[in-house]
């Protein structure tokens, strides 16, 4: 990866903030549009996408036709329900 590449990526307290900003929202389901709304500073829509794209691949928000979604969850006793679940 070049120089030039890094330094248009997103910084960690962007990528933090966007984390908090969907994980913390009033909505079950928010678009690209609202969730730019509600973040506490502007943010340049390709730097966000790419955000969008690593928080989907690891596993933390959906994006579907109606919009994106918080997925992850901390929870142990839900992480050990769905064990517990596959084994049965």
């Amino acid at each position: 990866m070049t120089m030039q590449k890094l330094k248009q990526g997103p910084t960690l307290n962007t990528v933090i903030m966007v984390e908090e900003a969907l994980k913390n929202m009033d909505e079950s389901v928010i678009t690209v549009a609202g969730l730019k709304k509600i973040l506490p500073k502007q943010i340049n829509h390709n730097i966000l996408m790419m955000i969008l794209e690593y928080l989907e691949e690891s596993n933390k928000i959906a994006v579907t036709m109606k919009g994106i979604i918080w997925i992850h969850n901390t929870n142990p006793n839900l992480r050990k329900a769905i064990g517990e679940g596959l084994r049965a």
